[in-house]
């Protein structure tokens, strides 16, 4: 099964959005531990298709991204930027930037780096981490994310995971033992998705739209059956009686919720999967087809074209003849 199909465990979660956090699992993750003293700023540029976080662990700083107002991040602060947007760090508002590349990197290991720059003033610390979503749920729910999201740990109940794990983080970071750069990196992932659950736990409620539909007690079973299931030859009817309705009151709540059928976003949905399918895997199309629901390679291909206007195999070697992306993501900040 290619990597960008989130396999469902062996009892998959009935709660759509819970499934779609089990997709969460960060690639490509690349970690900065920083030390900045001021003045300094640093000026980042968009880097599409990953997600950036930020964990101060000393001192404070402000974050700029284009677009928004300037934020004040305090030690102890925890900050998504989902969508790889053009930033902004500085030691204050008003401070001069110097571009990502022209920083000072000293390379520790393929995944860890570290980074000390600065005019000599008050010091900062922070780990910056760049991550990337293979699976197609994670980046589903990326896109919906706020463009900049942020968290301060408190001494709070609710938050206590937030403050405990950036204390961890900062001393493992303070200290460097045998194992640190694994635990710090596997406590990162934590935080994105933490910081993720607790922003769909506190987000408003949207009449329409992806989220809202997943988070519709009988439309989101259906997504979610849809999604674990690609391979099944969903009906309208068989769809509203996994869900416990009746064939038009199913249909037209989803409609509502989504902006399309049933089954338009049931092909949508399997034409993403065979996009990334055929983006990063060789298996032949006609098994791919089968696992796509389609009783037939030429079936699947018809579909494919008229969803992409290509053939599978064209897009395969369109694919392939890509130039690689940039393996070095880091932007040291902070």
């Amino acid at each position: 099964m290619p990597a960008s199909h989130c396999v469902p465990p062996a009892h998959p979660s009935p709660d759509p959005l819970t499934q779609a956090l089990q997709c969460f699992r960060l690639q490509g993750t690349l970690y900065c531990q920083s030390e900045l003293s001021a003045p300094w700023g640093i000026e980042v540029p968009r880097m599409d298709g990953v997600m950036v976080f930020l964990v101060v662990t000393q001192g404070h700083c402000w974050l700029e991204v284009e677009g928004h107002p300037p934020q004040a991040l305090q030690q102890g602060s925890l900050t998504l930027i989902p969508h790889g947007s053009p930033h902004r760090f500085l030691s204050a508002l008003g401070t001069s930037t110097v571009p990502l590349d022209a920083l000072p990197i000293q390379q520790v290991t393929e995944l860890f780096e570290t980074v000390r720059y600065g005019g000599g003033g008050a010091v900062v610390k922070a780990m910056y981490g760049v991550v990337r979503f293979d699976h197609l749920l994670a980046k589903r729910l990326v896109s919906q994310l706020p463009a900049v999201l942020q968290m301060d740990a408190a001494e709070t109940e609710q938050d206590l995971w937030l403050h405990s794990t950036l204390r961890y983080i900062a001393q493992e970071a303070a200290v460097p033992k045998p194992g640190s750069e694994t635990v710090v990196t596997r406590l990162a992932d934590i935080l994105v998705v933490q910081a993720i659950r607790a922003w769909l736990a506190s987000a408003p409620l949207r009449e329409k739209g992806w989220l809202a539909a997943l988070s519709d007690e009988r439309v989101g079973r259906a997504m979610a059956l849809m999604h674990q299931s690609p391979q099944t030859l969903w009906t309208v009817d068989r769809l509203a009686k996994a869900v416990g309705m009746s064939r038009s009151a199913f249909s037209t709540r989803f409609s509502a919720l989504t902006g399309q059928g049933p089954l338009a976003y049931l092909t949508e949905w399997r034409m993403q999967l065979a996009r990334a399918w055929l983006s990063t895997s060789g298996q032949p199309i006609a098994h791919m087809s089968g696992e796509l629901g389609y009783q037939s390679e030429a079936a699947f291909s018809r579909a494919f074209k008229q969803h992409y206007g290509m053939a599978p195999g064209s897009f395969r070697r369109h694919e392939a003849q890509q130039p690689g992306q940039a393996a070095r993501a880091c932007v040291p900040v902070a």
